[in-house]
């Protein structure tokens, strides 16, 4: 399979530091064991000592948490390297231990949304880790290997089967297919059932099913609870949970007070299209869906998330809407100015800057987002 270049890559060199531990975290399956072992190839093989944290042999010799066994294991070797690191036990404790003990010593560890759980890494690190973040593959790490032409010509197939990296490697649809079911039937949910203690998966797909066919409206804790029959709060706290290891994400209303702007509902999103499809079992092509406006705004504010990321952008996210339905799809706020955006998949179609938004926040940008210009917006 061809390997494409992560957009993190730079800053991972980068933020490789002595005394230091640099944490790449994101959702499984979106290649954070490929990019250590691409940093790995860029480095000699004496520099470095790596384990696997599901190897029960490479977790064991990290087990005894002192000083004298972990400068045993490094020798003269000033990085370590480990690779699933959430599968070993008060892992935390022990790095820190490593990186203020062991002088000079790098510490990069990939883990998946566990650690986001747990809060096992978080707080004995403090002070001493970098983190980045790691998504399915973007449009600006394709447009590095592809050309203008064949990123057209592919933009269809993304917008129902996503950008997980194993998926570049199958030529026919149903395997595409049947790699995005193995995604959700055995990796999407593993993080939250297993630190969480959910016994039964079914509530939460039912809920992520609801998330699904509402993309791009908003969405009311009340109504999803009442839906699947269970409280408010849990529906809030499944949610959240869904938030931390990777699979949706949450757009909140935007106001300055303005009394008619509506805030109390959010918007979520899917990280991946394909994801998203798979779950409401519908993987039909552009030509035989009735959703194709749904999909192309997850599309883009999932793109647009991950190029925000990638460039190191400080911006805040929201959607805009008034209670006489005037609305804007996506809002940034961003170096002291509000930029506005409108997706439209129909590049015909040229809406016109909502009279509300335009009488509140005069100095703002408005931007239509379409089929001809979405590449200068997601890279």
């Amino acid at each position: 399979m061809k390997y494409i270049n992560r957009a993190i890559f730079d800053q991972f060199k980068k933020k490789v530091l002595p005394n230091k531990v640099l944490f790449i975290i994101g959702a499984r399956r979106v290649g954070k064991t490929e990019l250590l072992k691409k940093y790995m190839a860029s480095i000699p093989t004496k520099d470095y000592v790596f384990l696997r944290g599901d190897d029960y042999n490479d977790a064991q010799l990290l087990r005894e948490r002192s000083v004298r066994n972990y400068k045993q294991l490094m020798g003269n070797r000033k990085t370590l390297i480990i690779d699933e690191a959430q599968e070993i036990p008060e892992i935390g404790k022990k790095l820190k231990l490593i990186v203020d003990a062991l002088p000079n010593v790098k510490v990069i560890i990939t883990g998946s949304s566990a650690f986001t759980l747990s809060g096992d890494v978080g707080e004995p690190l403090v002070g001493r880790k970098n983190t980045l973040f790691l998504f399915p593959l973007a449009q600006m790490e394709f447009s590095q290997e592809e050309s203008h032409q064949e990123t057209v010509n592919h933009l269809k197939n993304r917008l129902i089967y996503g950008a997980y990296p194993e998926l570049e490697q199958y030529e026919q649809f149903i395997d595409k297919t049947t790699y995005l079911k193995e995604i959700l039937n055995t990796y999407l949910l593993k993080d939250i059932l297993a630190f969480e203690g959910i016994k039964k998966a079914e509530k939460i797909l039912d809920l992520l099913r609801l998330i699904a066919f509402q993309v791009g409206n908003e969405v009311s804790m009340q109504e999803l609870g009442k839906q699947l029959g269970i409280a408010k709060s849990t529906a809030e706290r499944y949610l959240d949970l869904l938030s931390k290891v990777f699979v949706i994400f949450k757009l909140k209303g935007f106001s300055r007070n303005l009394r008619k702007e509506v805030t109390k509902n959010s918007k979520w999103y899917f990280y991946d299209n394909g994801i998203r499809n798979i779950i409401i079992n519908n993987m039909n092509p552009i030509s035989l869906r009735n959703d194709v406006g749904a999909l192309w705004e997850n599309y883009l504010a999932s793109e647009r998330i991950k190029f925000q990321n990638y460039n190191r952008m400080l911006v805040s996210n929201y959607f805009w809407r008034t209670y006489d339905q005037q609305e804007i799809d996506w809002i940034e706020d961003r170096d002291g100015l509000l930029h506005a955006y409108e997706f439209k998949w129909n590049s015909k179609r040229k809406p016109k800057v909502p009279v509300a938004w335009k009488k509140a926040y005069e100095s703002a940008t408005f931007k239509i987002i379409n089929q001809d210009n979405y590449l200068d917006w997601i890279g």
